[in-house]
């Protein structure tokens, strides 16, 4: 042992790497999480470049697409998607989708339909090269801090839809769920579908705890899956029925995700 650490550090460094890696779960953990996050802030480089081109347009998603498709081979990660024919539709729309981790970028890129661009957290706007790459990609982006900054840029997005002819993705939750269920949903979305009276496609993903959990330190290969709903409508629709929508439309999620999950959960037994 000692001759090898004397005359070959790095391979002795990197057995090491690969036992500790082995028999250490939250390790594992790190080097995924790791690997991921450096993966999209490098890969971001390479989607700038194909984006530059073409300015800040919407279309450049694909690039986005193209980059992460990798990702669910190298953790193991199978996707299934459940009613594709929802989103089988030209016209615009409101898809409104659970939000639990980071790893939510790598898994609706699967099933992220043509001109429909995320909105995001101002944040995101800041974070270096992966930043630059979603503003080229066309997101939205808000500050959740200045609420009427943000009712406008909704409002301006709603008055655009039918217009430019595209659709938008909004996370309803506003944060990160760890919780294994859903947080209340905000009424940005709906009303942001009621004013452009378009429909509201909801979207859930279902669990990862059967692969993944931050709090345990645990990220192994396991499957995922994506369940796109009917279409809701709000033609007709006004401010005073985005309650009543926002409730209706997180009931749905809600029995659709605890259904995924416990079809999940279920074969993980």
């Amino acid at each position: 042992m000692e001759f090898l650490l004397l005359h070959y550090p790095f391979t002795f460094l990197f057995i090491a790497f690969l036992v500790l890696y082995q028999v250490n779960p939250a390790f594992r953990y790190f080097c995924k999480m790791t690997f991921y996050k450096l993966w999209l802030f490098t890969v971001s480089i390479l989607v700038i470049m194909l984006c530059i081109p073409h300015g800040r347009n919407m279309e450049n998603i694909k690039y986005f697409r193209m980059s992460l498709w990798p990702l669910k081979y190298i953790f193991g990660i199978k996707i299934v998607v459940k009613g594709k024919e929802n989103l089988r539709t030209k016209k615009p729309f409101v898809l409104v989708m659970n939000h639990q981790t980071s790893l939510d970028i790598m898994v609706m890129m699967e099933m992220l339909p043509s001109r429909c661009v995320p909105i995001a957290k101002k944040e995101i706007l800041y974070m270096g090269t992966f930043g630059l790459a979603c503003w080229l990609s066309g997101l939205i982006f808000i500050d959740r801090k200045k609420r009427e900054e943000s009712i406008a840029t909704l409002t301006q997005v709603a008055h655009s839809l039918h217009k430019e002819n595209f659709r938008v993705l909004i996370f309803p939750e506003g944060t990160r769920n760890h919780g294994g269920s859903m947080l209340p949903f905000k009424r940005g979305a709906f009303q942001m579908a009621v004013k452009a009276q378009v429909p509201v496609i909801p979207v859930v993903i279902s669990s990862y705890q059967d692969f993944y959990n931050q709090k345990e330190k645990r990220f192994t290969p396991g499957k995922s899956i994506i369940q796109i709903l009917p279409e809701v409508e709000t033609i007709g629709l006004g401010p005073d029925d985005v309650p009543k929508l926002t409730e209706q439309v997180r009931d749905s999620m809600l029995t659709a995700y605890q259904g995924i999950s416990g079809m999940m959960n279920g074969a993980s037994h």
